[in-house]
C-alpha cells in the first residue's frame, strides 16, 4: 500500500514485528515460499492507540479481515486474524481512529470482504463513510473514506 513508507509524515503501526517465510506458490519461487517482512515503526494494538487525542490529519485503518484461517495460512500470516469478538475489536478500532484524528481529519478504511461483508464491518463504525469504492478485480476489496464529524472534534 505504501508508496514511500520512509516519508517523514508516515507512522506505520502493527501489533507484531517479524520476518516469516510462508508457503505461497503464487509468486513463482522454486521452493514455493514467500518471505514477509513486517517491521512497523511502532508496535501497537489498533484497539488502544498510544497517541494523544487529535494528533493526526489522516489515518489509514487496515485491520485484519480474516476470522477463519488455518495455522499455516499465508493470508493470516500476512494480514493477521481477528478473534471471536471481531465486532467489538472493529468498534474499538474505529473509535480509536476517530479519537486520534484532528478536527475534520480523514479516515481511510480498507476492507476485504473475503469472510466478513463490508456492510457488517461498516456497522462497527460509529459514523457512516462519505464515499468508497471497490478496487480489486472481484470487487471484494473496498476503500472507504470518513471525515471526523465536528460534533466529535
Amino acid at each position: 500500500m505504501w508508496f514511500d513508507r520512509q516519508h517523514s509524515d508516515v507512522v506505520f503501526g502493527d501489533v507484531r514485528s517479524e520476518t516469516i517465510t510462508v508457503t505461497d506458490r503464487s509468486h513463482g519461487r522454486a521452493d514455493g515460499t514467500r518471505t514477509l517482512n513486517i517491521h512497523p515503526d511502532i508496535t501497537l494494538d489498533f484497539r488502544a492507540l498510544p497517541f494523544p487525542d487529535g494528533v493526526f490529519k489522516l489515518v489509514v485503518f487496515d485491520p485484519p479481515h480474516l476470522v477463519r484461517a488455518g495455522p499455516r495460512s499465508w493470508l493470516a500470516a500476512k494480514y493477521g486474524k481477528l478473534g471471536k469478538d471481531w465486532q467489538d475489536d472493529l468498534r474499538r478500532g474505529f473509535a480509536e481512529c476517530f479519537r486520534v484524528l484532528d478536527r475534520d481529519g480523514v479516515l481511510i478504511f480498507k476492507w476485504s470482504e473475503c469472510q466478513i461483508s463490508k456492510r457488517e464491518a461498516l456497522a462497527c463504525a460509529q459514523y457512516p463513510p462519505l464515499f468508497g469504492h471497490p478496487t480489486s478485480p472481484n470487487g471484494k476489496t473496498h476503500w472507504c473514506v470518513f471525515m471526523k464529524p465536528e460534533v466529535v472534534a
